[in-house]
């Protein structure tokens, strides 16, 4: 492995680009002549989001939910709570709940509870990372990046205390950083 800014890098930016690309064309497939709404969830999944959104071709538009269960820990409260709700309606739509890491899936269990309340058309999940060392509801996504141990990661997008998320690679956490 390489390092950027003395951290060690799991994957860089060229693979994560290689594999967003790779996924955005198996949901264009999905799609095909639909029409998507990308559902980022804040803060983490805004770069992803991005170039995933770019690397889909069937018409999409994006809307935001922001739900918060580690503050500013490493570690999950257990609780999830909705910070940000949904812009528009979700009834009759396809939908695609855009995350930077599966981890526990309490966050992701708790979104598609809410938002299959709304009557969407349909409703996958999309995961930059996902972690299923750490499962604890039972939860997986329909699109995956890449499946790692259970590391603390940190970059492209995913922050420890709202710092790192700038970082174009995703790294690892420095033990002794955290």
């Amino acid at each position: 492995m390489s390092t950027y800014q003395g951290l060690e890098i799991l994957f860089t930016r060229e693979q994560i680009a290689e594999r967003i690309k790779e996924m955005g064309k198996q949901i264009t497939h999905d799609l095909e002549g639909e029409k998507l709404v990308m559902i980022g969830v804040l803060k983490g999944a805004a770069p992803f989001l991005a170039d995933l959104a770019r690397a889909v071709t069937v018409d999409t538009t994006f809307d935001f939910v922001a739900v918060s269960s580690y503050g500013k820990s490493n570690r999950t409260s257990g609780a999830v709570k909705l910070i940000k709700d949904l812009d528009e309606p979700i009834e009759g739509k396809n939908v695609l709940i855009v995350e930077d890491i599966l981890d526990t899936g309490l966050t992701l269990t708790y979104l598609r509870k809410i938002f299959l309340q709304h009557h969407p058309k349909s409703l996958r999940i999309a995961a930059l990372l996902d972690k299923p060392s750490r499962r604890i509801e039972k939860i997986e996504a329909d699109y995956v990046g890449f499946s790692i141990p259970n590391l603390f990661v940190i970059g492209f997008g995913m922050d420890y205390a709202e710092r790192y998320r700038n970082l174009p690679d995703i790294c690892l956490m420095p033990p002794d950083a955290q």
